[in-house]
């Protein structure tokens, strides 16, 4: 048996019991992949990260991302969640830059403060990539339990999109079709993109409409599956639609900043910042950022 020291973060929020919250295992150290699998079943959160040393002594650490189920090449909460526990348990008061190894690539970080809490950015490792999707926007506005008339707003259509994991973006009309969309888990299987018969591709719901004024847009993510369910904060999602948002808003060449909120339906809610460097018409980088506040912390006995 070997103690092994855990956090518990609430991500994309400043607020504990809201956002997204994670189990960040700081001393993985031997732990194989089976381990780390049945470990993150244990926490039975979206996703579980472990730290162990990195393969480059100029990085922070190397981090795995579990979901109950399987490995994450990369995700948006862990990647933030981690960068600030592990600023935080090096006891660092200034801002700080580190780069945490995933399996997508080193991700570069930077973790300070925003109105007293822990705020962490991050690069994407992967610009975000325009899928082919063939799908009638009616028959995807369906599998949401939603009408044809329901789905697109502006010229903003159905699109798919991966910047490390692929999501079909849906936009939707405004706040009350965004807040009855469920999701059909076998109608979705059926038209989702698909590899080696399970669904890669979750349904992220969108609308310019929102209730904040300062957020920039609205979003439900719905995870295909046996269950399915919804998340309450999704920065992978986010980074992917960076290509949705440049491709159909045509942002201006330099920085674009917007905040996106989510998980309010489920009573998390969480914000989410996305920024795009444009050049050219194309984007050249982006980042995603949100706060995140410690709830817990103990030992596992494994």
């Amino acid at each position: 048996m070997q103690k092994r020291r855990y956090v518990v973060y609430d991500v994309f929020t400043g607020e504990a019991l809201t956002g997204n919250p994670l189990a960040v295992v700081l001393d993985a150290e031997g732990l194989d992949l089976a381990a780390m699998q049945r470990i993150a079943r244990e926490f039975n959160l979206s996703e579980s990260t472990f730290v162990t040393a990195p393969e480059d002594p100029r990085h922070k650490a190397r981090v795995r991302i579990f979901t109950p189920d399987y490995e994450m090449p990369f995700a948006g909460h862990p990647t933030v969640g981690t960068a600030i526990a592990l600023a935080e348990l090096a006891g660092s008061t200034e801002p700080s830059i580190l780069v945490l190894e995933e399996n997508i690539g080193p991700v570069r970080c930077v973790v300070g403060h925003s109105d007293g809490v822990a705020f962490a950015e991050f690069g994407l490792a992967k610009l975000p990539e325009a899928l082919p999707f063939t799908v009638d926007a009616d028959v995807v506005g369906a599998a949401l339990g939603l009408g044809p008339h329901e789905i697109g707003f502006e010229n903003h259509r159905v699109s798919y999109w991966s910047a490390g994991v692929p999501y079909v973006m849906v936009p939707v009309s405004g706040l009350k079709v965004a807040a009855k969309a469920r999701l059909d888990n076998e109608a979705w299987m059926d038209i989702s993109p698909q590899k080696s018969g399970s669904a890669v591709a979750s349904a992220y719901v969108y609308c310019r409409e929102t209730v904040h004024h300062d957020s920039a847009f609205h979003a439900r993510m719905f995870v295909p599956g046996n269950p399915s369910y919804e998340d309450p904060a999704t920065g992978s999602a986010a980074a992917a639609f960076a290509g949705a948002v440049a491709r159909f808003d045509e942002p201006m060449d330099g920085s674009t900043r917007l905040w996106i909120e989510q998980g309010m339906e489920m009573g998390r809610p969480s914000r989410i910042r996305l920024e795009i460097d444009m050049e050219g018409g194309r984007i050249e980088a982006a980042r995603i950022g949100g706060q995140a506040v410690k709830v817990a912390e103990g030992v596992l006995l494994v």
